[in-house]
């Protein structure tokens, strides 16, 4: 069902711009909506919710529903079951009309500059300006392939885990799925009963159960105050360099029939090598190998040498650029639908401080203006 977002004011100015209607996006638009503050939310998708749509069927979130809400609605449905893709992308739809959200769909951004203290944002032969502007494009935008794919054959069937939908998208014979992530090993495991399933891990993973002890396990970690720790404590740093493997583990994937290979290295016509030297021929390769941050339509200095943006908390060195949820961008809660909230709260309230002084910035302008009308009448 496509969404029918607010009618949008007809004006090209505004307090804030947000690109992007996921999560974290509405999130912000959430916050910013009780501020009074003029504001859109640009998706480039026809539909809320598209990023979710577009993932295999199957898929369900690790975060039961009691931990999927956003702010100010929760998830519907029994508290402790599992939400699939598509309910995931209903459950946004509900919101942004729950909340007269200003979503405008078909809203791809191709360039945000600043200019004159304030930015322009371009928007498919349409010019807009803010004074504040929040990058809500998320932990998840260019897939990521490994070169050395290419050396495959072509009879050999490639894609990434994006375009996976269902075990019918995969031939017969061995497909080796590439990645250790939650991604990977759900994938591995839904083929598992009708194909010769593979999978290659390149890292060590921090394998947690769904449920410990007839609770989900995001009740242990929120009463062990794990999402409390911020990136920038001793602890955080760790948690950071080992994500979690929710609900499976190298021992499980093995048990349903799974074969385990290390970190996958290169390639030459149907044969995958890998990091020990062994070798595998296979038939399809689904790479589960993550994505890449592609900002090349902002115009910032604020990005390091591997193009991650600079800041804290969501707060860079150009004033007014904000972004919201990234990985890790405070917490481990910072991508997590049901934990985004903190930090779309805390940015919502530095734009509020943003726009008092923007406005006190102009008043000396606006006397000015009144008094050369005075002296001209």
């Amino acid at each position: 069902m496509a969404s029918s977002p607010t009618p949008q004011p007809a004006t090209s100015h505004f307090d804030v711009v947000v690109v992007g209607a996921g999560q974290a996006g509405l999130a912000v638009g959430y916050f910013l909506a009780r501020q009074r503050l003029q504001f859109v939310i640009l998706e480039a998708g026809s539909q809320l919710g598209s990023a979710w749509r577009g993932r295999w069927d199957s898929l369900k979130l690790f975060t039961s529903r009691r931990y999927s809400g956003l702010p100010g609605l929760p998830f519907p449905g029994n508290p402790d079951w599992y939400a699939g893709r598509d309910e995931v992308a209903q459950y946004l739809e509900r919101y942004a009309k729950e909340f007269s959200l200003p979503v405008e769909l078909n809203g791809p951004v191709r360039e945000i500059a600043r200019e004159d203290g304030r930015f322009r944002i371009e928007v498919d032969g349409r010019t807009l300006a803010a004074d504040q502007v929040v990058v809500a494009t998320g932990a998840f935008q260019t897939p990521y392939v490994p070169p050395f794919a290419d050396q495959l054959a072509p009879e050999v069937v490639q894609m990434h885990g994006t375009a996976y939908g269902r075990v019918d998208d995969i031939p017969d014979g061995a497909v080796l799925v590439v990645g250790g992530g939650n991604t990977g090993f759900q994938i591995a495991e839904e083929l598992a009963p009708v194909r010769d399933v593979h999978l290659s891990v390149g890292s060590r993973q921090a394998p947690l159960p769904q449920r410990l002890l007839g609770r989900d396990i995001f009740w242990w970690l929120s009463a062990l105050g794990v999402f409390n720790k911020t990136i920038e404590t001793r602890i955080g740093q760790r948690l950071k360099e080992r994500l979690p493997l929710i609900g499976s583990s190298p021992r499980k994937i093995q048990e349903v029939g799974v074969t385990l290979h290390l970190r996958a290295t290169g390639a030459s016509g149907r044969t995958i090598t890998f990091s020990d030297g062994s070798t595998l021929d296979v038939d399809a390769v689904i790479w589960a190998t993550g994505y890449r941050n592609d900002y090349s339509w902002l115009k910032a200095a604020i990005f390091d040498d591997q193009g991650r943006p600079r800041h804290r908390r969501g707060v860079t060195e150009v004033p007014g650029l904000y972004f919201i949820g990234l990985e890790w961008q405070w917490t481990r809660g910072s991508a997590l639908i049901g934990w985004v909230k903190d930090d779309a709260q805390f940015i919502a309230e530095q734009i509020t401080v943003g726009a008092r002084r923007a406005e006190h910035a102009r008043e000396p302008e606006r006397r000015d203006t009144a008094a050369v009308g005075t002296e001209g009448g």
